[in-house]
């Protein structure tokens, strides 16, 4: 017989109300305490909990206060993750995000479901789908991503946006529902690079 946590982590319906998922939720709610309430000259105490808080984490990542998540175990972040404020995370199935992500403020991502049927709602079973975003992946603010979505390489989303569907590689996308606005092309590159080579003109 499978555990609630074994049947949340495999996407079945399971119920939350468990001895063994409060103890995983209370621990998450003791190091995101200590991490909201830490000071900003503790960056290395700041680390150091979200290393304990999360499944993995690479080099060089930095969250703003205040966080929230529902475990924390089921995250997994890779190298330059940055994150503005209020991000909230509900892990109830696997998180995975890769290298050089950044997060504008509130951004939410929910694998947490709750069934569509009113009398299977109502006895609190609920399940989770997990949530895969790329590399180099800007995601503007207030953008909600929900569950079962996987984000490609190379894209921005832009703000205000509730991704439902996935979205491929090497686009902007935006809306409610999120659709993919364009391509990003050669053209965006070229123009970055120039503007980039501006700033460092202006340094000199």
């Amino acid at each position: 017989m499978k555990s609630e946590k074994e049947l949340m982590l495999s996407g079945e319906l399971y119920k939350a109300l468990d001895d063994e998922l409060f103890k995983d939720s209370r621990k998450s709610r003791r190091l995101t305490r200590l991490f909201n309430n830490s000071n900003e000259e503790d960056l290395e105490y700041r680390t150091d909990l979200l290393k304990q808080l999360f499944k993995s984490v690479g080099k060089n990542i930095y969250i703003e206060p205040p966080f929230r998540c529902d475990y924390g175990s089921n995250i997994s972040i890779g190298d330059n993750f940055y994150s503005n404020y209020d991000c909230i995370i509900l892990d109830v199935c696997d998180v995975n995000i890769g290298n050089n992500v950044l997060f504008a403020p509130r951004v939410s991502v929910f694998t947490a479901g709750h069934p569509i049927d009113a009398e299977v709602r109502n006895e609190l079973l609920e399940f989770g789908k997990p949530i895969t975003i790329g590399n180099n992946v800007w995601i503007g603010g207030n953008t909600v991503i929900n569950p079962g979505v996987t984000i490609g390489n190379n894209v921005v989303i832009g703000s205000g946006s509730v991704i439902t569907k996935d979205i491929p590689d090497n686009v902007i996308a935006v809306g409610n529902p999120c659709r993919v606005l364009r391509k990003i092309t050669e053209e965006d590159k070229i123009y970055w690079n120039k503007k980039r080579e501006e700033y460092y003109q202006n340094k000199k």
